[in-house]
């Protein structure tokens, strides 16, 4: 991409971020995704090219680490459990059902295989709550509700790539689906890229008293937060959960020294911009990107798989919750409800959208079609409803 469309784009988000008054109601990347449609439609705009390999490595590295090493060690480890398990064995039995309900559902108005049905499903179900979470923590006051969000979106990307890829290639290739095979490729891509991760934030956490300059400092966490995406992506582990768990292992690091303060302020005033700079860029070129795809004709169909990825979600979210004791007396119907609800779509789904398109199959043009135009609903309807479905659920204010 040329550079005097990136910084239109990057001026356009300042602007938008400058003047938004509204945040509670209408969060900045749903303006930043409607204003993106609307650049779409003037030419010097419409000519952009939104590849994966943009939002993969180039986008993702950056906000999963900052998210990774902002996350309070503590509210890792009080919610554990739940977080895991929605990120794991919850994401595997959404791709499921929700396959399965798509299939279903389809048949009324369009062909769509079993295949093709589960293929859409893997697309939706990894969550990108990073325009909603202080929205939530605001409406409700429930800490916990944010954390086991923000967790689950954290972990669940690298899961729901393995299971995505293996889809992909039943879909591609008319291979035989092995429980065998994909526990193997999910465990090796999985494990794999946590040690590294930990690893190397490890290392990071004592590189950083080899030098005092706190410049030197955030330059070195430049190079973790991308070179271990990176080194990850190159043994065939997975880069995502590699840099989620590096800036995982530095903020359990730094919250045992009081000593690093100074450098978390350093961290925070680098890393902050450039999360925004990303946010602004990559909701804009969701909206420029996403134009081509909703010129079609089954938007009833979209609408249905969009409902039936709730629906889906809060059944195993509350299936879970109260099936197990530890879980049932902190999360009731109404908090599983606000969880499934929280699980809005974004860059993830995106990236595995232009991953289906690069590979230019027959008969992927209405999946396309299906699973963008759900991306979007998710991101118009639930970032709009979460700040008054917060409030009534959890009699706030």
């Amino acid at each position: 991409m040329a550079t005097t469309p990136i910084m239109i784009l990057l001026f356009i988000g300042y602007i938008i971020f400058t003047i938004d008054k509204k945040k509670e109601n209408f969060p900045v990347p749903l303006i930043l995704i409607v204003v993106g449609i609307g650049l779409s439609f003037i030419p010097y705009f419409s000519s952009i090219e939104v590849t994966k390999d943009m939002i993969y490595h180039v986008f993702l590295p950056g906000l999963l680490f900052t998210s990774a090493y902002r996350f309070s060690p503590n509210a890792l480890k009080r919610n554990a459990g739940i977080i895991s398990f929605l990120a794991t064995i919850g994401i595997m039995l959404t791709v499921l059902f929700l396959g399965w309900t798509i299939y279903v559902v389809s048949g009324l108005f369009v062909s769509l295989s079993l295949v093709g049905s589960m293929l859409i499903a893997a697309m939706l179900t990894p969550t990108d709550p990073v325009s909603i979470v202080s929205i939530l923590k605001k409406s409700s006051g429930d800490e916990m509700m944010a954390d086991v969000v923000e967790g689950e979106s954290l972990i669940n990307d690298g899961t729901s790539i393995v299971i995505f890829t293996v889809i992909l290639s039943i879909f591609l290739h008319d291979k035989t689906f092995s429980i065998r095979s994909f526990l193997g490729e999910f465990l090796f891509v999985s494990i794999g890229g946590m040690l590294i991760g930990l690893v190397f934030g490890w290392l990071f956490s004592k590189a950083i008293h080899i030098t005092h300059h706190k410049e030197y400092q955030v330059m070195l966490s430049i190079v973790l937060a991308y070179g271990i995406f990176n080194t990850a992506e190159h043994f065939g582990v997975s880069g995502v959960l590699a840099t989620v768990f590096a800036g995982i292992m530095l903020s359990f690091e730094f919250n045992r020294s009081l000593q690093e303060d100074h450098f978390r302020e350093s961290l925070d005033g680098f890393w902050s911009v450039v999360e925004i700079s990303i946010l602004s860029l990559l909701f804009l070129l969701i909206g420029v990107e996403s134009t081509s795809y909703l010129a079609f004709d089954y938007w009833v169909l979209a609408s249905l798989i969009f409902v039936a990825s709730l629906l889906v979600r809060f059944l195993i979210i509350a299936g879970a919750t109260q099936t197990f004791p530890v879980w049932r007396h902190t999360i009731n119907w109404r908090e599983s409800l606000l969880l499934s609800w929280s699980g809005l779509k974004g860059s993830m789904s995106v990236f595995l959208i232009l991953n289906l398109q690069a590979q230019e199959a027959q008969g992927t043009e209405l999946i396309l079609s299906l699973t963008f135009a759900a991306v979007l609903l998710s991101l118009v309807v639930q970032s709009i409803g979460i700040h008054p479905l917060s409030k009534k659920l959890l009699n706030r204010g």
